[in-house]
């Protein structure tokens, strides 16, 4: 892990900052967006916003880095982003907010794909699966330590969004300033979403609903604590339980999906994640219950996502597994452009509570739809021949993201396959 870490520091310091600037403006927007007198239908828009944008980049980028070179994307997208995030107090139209949302939405999906290839091209067969765990708990630390200086802001004064784009400008620094060479960028070609489906009903349909959970998570966390009337200090407390508990959560998941049938893990967690919206929507123990429930929500969230793509890896032979995540990527991206939409018709229709309704249904969805999978088709494959489960937060993830965590699968699909052989 020392290793891991001293050939990778400069990426893990510059995604850190990332992060932080990207968690401070993800509640900033919700809070400050109530202060303006937008509805909770604009803010829903603007929140949706950014998933479409990071959708579209998780398209065009990785083109516009084959024909310019990663440095220049990087650097473009980099500044755009900076830039944007300064213009939110200036113009408070919603808009305004739409556009610039959608713009921020596709430059950090470019500035993670081309950090993620530095975190590639920087680490061997041997380290990558450690490098992704760092990766993914620095993404987890920004995000968390973002709540803390949100909670000492002013979010109806300039301050915060200055410190935003001053920490996503410094956070390419270290980035850009590293020796490490950039590798060429590849991407596969998917498979049909027909194909996909017919390989792992429950893999498709669980990543498009995990999609609208985590973008309703990550977009209107902000928004439900300010239409609570919750303090800058608790909205903060509240989002960072969120991300604590997808943080701490995610291996005792992850140990757990190696030794049991992962439907039935599936289901577990989905109904844990129900009954945690339950007691939100509740308002059982105040606040107290608040921070319960969000780190339920939170911590069941964030591994349902990695171990449906584990899930579906058991069913794919090696050569196709790079083609399918990155259909799983797409149908992922689709889910979360409506999770915020959805999310703020019911926060119109119910109040606050509609925040957790939206998301205690999709989870009971969820768990009803792995139930009957379990009935229509039995297990095909044993637990001890499953894949690895690998740490993916769906928060962040690009083409790179799913390409590392694919060779990791490839990799262990080769070494099996040599063992068996070994073993006739």
């Amino acid at each position: 892990m020392i290793a891991v870490i001293r050939n990778s520091w400069a990426l893990l310091l510059g995604i850190t900052l990332l992060m932080v600037g990207n968690g401070i403006q993800g509640t900033l927007l919700g809070v400050r967006g109530e202060i303006e007198g937008f509805s909770t239908g604009s803010m829903s828009v603007v929140m949706s916003a950014y998933f479409a944008g990071f959708l579209l980049g998780s398209q065009l980028v990785p083109g516009m880095i084959r024909r310019v070179g990663h440095v220049r994307v990087f650097a473009f997208l980099g500044s755009l982003a900076s830039a944007g995030l300064i213009l939110f107090p200036a113009i408070t139209e919603p808009v305004v907010w739409i556009g610039l949302r959608f713009l921020l939405g596709f430059c950090f999906c470019g500035v993670y794909i081309v950090s993620e290839s530095w975190l590639n091209n920087s680490t061997t067969n041997e380290t990558r699966g450690r490098a992704l765990s760092i990766y993914m708990i620095a993404q987890m630390a920004g995000i968390v330590a973002a709540q803390a200086i949100f909670a000492v802001g002013d979010p109806s004064d300039y301050l915060l969004f200055v410190i935003v784009s001053v920490l996503v400008s410094l956070a390419f620094a270290p980035i850009l300033l590293s020796a490490t060479p950039v590798p060429p960028f590849e991407t596969a070609k998917p498979m049909s979403f027909r194909e996909l489906y017919n390989v792992s009903p429950l893999g498709f349909v669980g990543v498009f609903v995990l999609g609208a959970v985590f973008s309703a998570l990550f977009g209107m966390a902000g928004v439900f604590g300010a239409m609570a009337r919750l303090s800058g200090a608790q909205i903060a407390l509240f989002v960072s339980a969120i991300y604590l508990g997808g943080m701490l959560l995610q291996y005792p998941v992850g140990w757990l999906s190696d030794r049991i049938d992962r439907r039935q893990l599936v289901i577990a967690a989905a109904a844990l994640g129900a009954l945690g919206c339950a007691l939100g929507w509740s308002g059982i123990g105040g606040f107290t219950g608040l921070l319960v429930a969000a780190f339920v929500i939170g911590g069941m969230a964030n591994p349902l996502y990695a171990l449906l793509l584990a899930y579906t890896n058991d069913y794919l032979e090696a050569d196709d597994m790079a083609s399918a995540s990155a259909r799983l990527l797409f149908v992922n991206g689709v889910g979360a452009i409506g999770g915020p939409l959805f999310t703020g018709w019911l926060m119109d229709v119910a109040g606050p509570a509609g925040f957790f309704a939206f998301l205690g249904g999709l989870m009971v969805a969820l768990m009803v739809y792995a139930l009957w999978r379990m009935a229509a088709r039995a297990a095909m494959v044993e637990v001890d021949d499953t894949g690895s489960y690998l740490a993916v937060s769906p928060m962040a993830t690009t083409p790179v993201t799913i390409g590392n965590v694919v060779d990791e699968w490839e990799e262990e699909a080769v070494q099996s396959a040599s063992d068996d052989e070994e073993a006739a």
